[in-house]
């Protein structure tokens, strides 16, 4: 069974790192024992193509430096260089899929996923807030299960450049799925709210995600984000179009459908409530029914909403907050803990908004973390820090 081996080689190879690669830092120079020395012969500095290790993570200069490594845009970044050998969450789990009310392993066993969604890739998306050292950060040091990519389809997102965002996805669930991470792919609709509005662009999408990454058993796909201004019945007949297009081209893909009034099983909303769906749930097996909620706005009401919703269906929390509905404003971490307990103990999975540095108090980084590259536990907000916490309990 393959390990989590993090070595630097890891970014190049994937899973397919071995010991040998694992310990291929021992032979480089660790800061400050620079590989380089003055005209006194003192370690001083390292030249163009030199490597150092530093806080067990391996940089090459790009020049001539005597900078600490890490620190400047003069180093750049190759991955870690520990020789730990967790095996990864898909190593772990093996491909999921819906058991009763509850998502399993593929050896049967009911599994809780804990991670971090992406803030809209169209703002934080590749090459900003993620990055390889930033999933890096997430797997290894986070010791997260998932990363949920969120992109938006409208607001600058997916209809002004489908093809662009469309391999940025690619690379993204390349780069999480090369360090033992399930994804969740995320067709962030939310204005219009009428999941019917993006519907063709949805087919499109999903098929070009699905073709390409059908041999992974490590995808999730959410077919509607948060359906908003319609009743589930509008919702419902968008997923008996979109859900065929998926399972045509992976018959066996674990899919997840939005609820109505911001996927809060009508609970946002003055006329919708949990029956709607209890009626009439989507006509297919291997579902989930996703659930939103941020914790500071959304209290004792929609817990017990997600409390009775998950007895009857299975849930997959995927978008949360400790803070007001807006992503802002002061974090209400006894309100979360709340629903952290229940959500760990039924097993319900969850990801948390979110992996960036938005001036907002719901994102993890402060601003200009992703820009520096930055990534280390002083750049944290509060709730980044306590999420990161949530999300290492038990590890």
């Amino acid at each position: 069974m393959k390990k989590r081996y993090l070595s630097a080689l890891t970014v190049c190879l994937g899973l397919a790192a071995s010991h040998a690669d694992a310990a291929s830092c021992a032979d480089t120079n660790v800061y400050p024992n620079w590989p380089q020395s003055d005209w006194q012969g003192q370690p001083s500095h390292a030249n163009t193509g030199d490597k150092l290790v530093h806080n067990n993570i391996l940089y090459q200069a790009k020049w001539w430096t005597s900078a600490e490594p890490g620190t400047s845009s003069a180093w750049r970044y190759l991955g870690r260089c520990d020789d730990a050998t967790q095996i990864t969450p898909v190593e772990k789990y093996g491909r999921l899929k819906v058991c009763g009310t509850g998502l399993c392993s593929e050896s049967n066993q009911r599994v809780q996923l804990r991670g971090m969604s992406s803030h809209g890739l169209q703002w934080h998306g590749l090459g900003k807030c993620l990055t390889e050292k930033s999933l890096d950060v997430l797997a290894f040091d986070w010791q997260a299960d998932i990363l949920r990519l969120s992109l938006y389809v409208q607001e600058g997102g997916y209809e002004t450049d489908p093809v662009g965002f469309t391999n940025q996805m690619h690379q993204l669930i390349e780069m999480a799925s090369q360090r033992g991470l399930y994804v969740l792919v995320d067709w962030h609709q939310l204005d219009p709210g009428d999941p019917n509005y993006n519907v063709e662009g949805a087919k499109k999408f999903f098929t070009d995600i699905v073709t390409k990454h059908k041999h992974r058993n490590n995808l999730i796909y959410d077919i509607a984000n948060e359906p908003n201004g319609v009743p589930w019945s509008a919702v419902r007949h968008y997923a008996e179009q979109v859900i065929p297009v998926i399972r045509a081209i992976q018959p066996n893909a674990l899919i997840m459908v939005g609820t109505h009034g911001w996927s809060t099983f009508g609970a946002s909303m003055a006329d919708g409530d949990l029956q709607d769906v209890i009626n009439d749930p989507v006509p297919f097996d291997n579902i989930m029914y996703t659930f939103h909620f941020y914790a500071a706005a959304h209290t004792e009401y929609h817990r017990n909403m997600l409390d009775r919703a998950s007895d009857i269906f299975p849930v997959f929390v995927s978008e949360f907050g400790t803070q007001h509905y807006t992503g802002g404003g002061a974090n209400d971490f006894i309100s979360s803990q709340k629903y952290i307990d229940l959500m760990a103990r039924k097993k319900i999975s969850w990801t948390n908004w979110n992996y960036s540095d938005d001036p907002l108090s719901g994102a993890a980084w402060k601003v200009g973390s992703c820009a520096a590259q930055d990534f280390s536990d002083a750049q944290l907000k509060e709730a980044g820090a306590w999420i990161k916490a949530k999300i290492q309990e038990g590890r």
